[in-house]
């Protein structure tokens, strides 16, 4: 029996082949991004630092990753998921009941628990970057997964893993960095295209030729220069969570965007608008047509079409500034209309 066909030899053989292969895939994970600490979810969910530790033990209801150190580290999934479950505690429900539950059913569960669904919790646009060019950037620009659902393949597009993606959906947008473009590589792009199923892709490109521009846009792929221009890149981002709820039956800017709540009704407004008061102030009547305006305008601009990224980004601003300079006009008519009440009591009191 020759060396290499010792059992030792097959079986030394087959540990190296074994160990190769696993570090191969503790290399190809997705890392989700942003990821929060024990004190910042318990912030953002009302729900105490204990707690959630005893949920984690009782109900295996918790951080899915830890640091190195042991500290438990929260994903975007895993921060929405027990806001959710807050939520619904708020509502009456019983953590016992409700520990197991799916994220669907924790989201038709505060459906039914309010007269506005889906606002209690506001899902951030999921997107999935590949390459290792994109994921050293973004470790240098983590702003830019501020208020997003991140998952990243830091592996150049050729030798990425497609197994990891296994079970990844409802992608908004799919990110690649890929400086140079063939045939193979398009071949990996549409197989994860069909795996990932996002609704749009961005790829980030120097130096790809015409040819191949030409040829993504064929697909409907977007591209842009890398390292990329950051507001762009919010740019696509929204874009591809606003095309999506667009898909879903949101038409409106104002159904993207997060408002101020409205504080006086129409009818409001025009009482204010010919209130009279012994005082010489006309305040209240000057903001009742302020508002009226601002409320007017804000509308406007949650329908304004837009050209390019640039404009849509400066219409996002502009609606959002009309709301909340309306909202802090109706603030102001608060003051004024206390004032008011507070000279007609005084009157009443004299009278009495």
């Amino acid at each position: 029996m020759g060396l290499t066909k010792h059992p030792y030899f097959e079986w030394l053989r087959t540990i190296t082949e074994t160990f190769i292969w696993c570090s191969k895939m503790t290399e190809q994970q997705l890392q989700a991004r942003p990821l929060y600490g024990i004190g910042t979810v318990a912030r953002l969910t009302g729900l105490k630092p204990d707690t959630l530790r005893v949920w984690e033990r009782r109900y295996s209801l918790g951080a899915s990753q830890k640091s190195e150190t042991g500290r438990r580290q929260y994903t975007q999934a895993d921060l929405e998921h027990l806001q959710l479950v807050s939520a619904l505690l708020s509502s009456g429900s019983r953590i016992g009941e409700i520990a197991s539950s799916e994220r669907k059913t924790l989201e038709r569960l505060v459906e039914a628990c309010t007269d506005k669904p889906r606002t209690q919790v506001a899902k951030k646009p999921s997107v999935v970057f590949v390459g290792e060019a994109i994921c050293d950037w973004l470790g240098d620009h983590q702003g830019c997964l501020t208020g997003v659902s991140a998952q990243l393949a830091s592996t150049r597009l050729e030798a990425v893993d497609l197994d990891i993606f296994a079970g990844v959906e409802d992608v908004d947008l799919l990110v690649v960095a890929c400086d140079r473009m063939n045939t193979g590589q398009m071949s990996k792009l549409n197989q994860l295209r069909e795996i990932v199923n996002p609704t749009s892709v961005l790829v980030l490109q120097s130096g790809m030729s015409e040819s191949w521009l030409n040829e993504l846009s064929s697909e409907g792929i977007a591209n842009m220069a890398f390292p990329p221009d950051r507001a762009e890149l919010a740019f696509h981002i929204t874009r591809s969570s606003a095309e999506k709820a667009t898909r879903d039956g949101i038409n409106s800017l104002a159904d993207l965007v997060t408002a101020r709540p409205r504080l006086h009704t129409e009818a409001g407004l025009a009482e204010a608008l010919t209130m009279e008061t012994s005082i010489a102030c006309e305040c209240p009547q000057h903001l009742s047509g302020l508002i009226t305006q601002l409320a007017e305008f804000e509308a406007y601009s949650a329908e304004c079409s837009a050209d390019s990224w640039k404009d849509a980004a400066v219409h996002s601003c502009i609606y959002a500034y009309a709301s909340q300079a309306r909202w802090l006009m109706e603030k102001a008519l608060d003051m004024a209309l206390q004032s008011h009440e507070d000279e007609v009591g005084q009157k009443r009191l004299k009278s009495a």
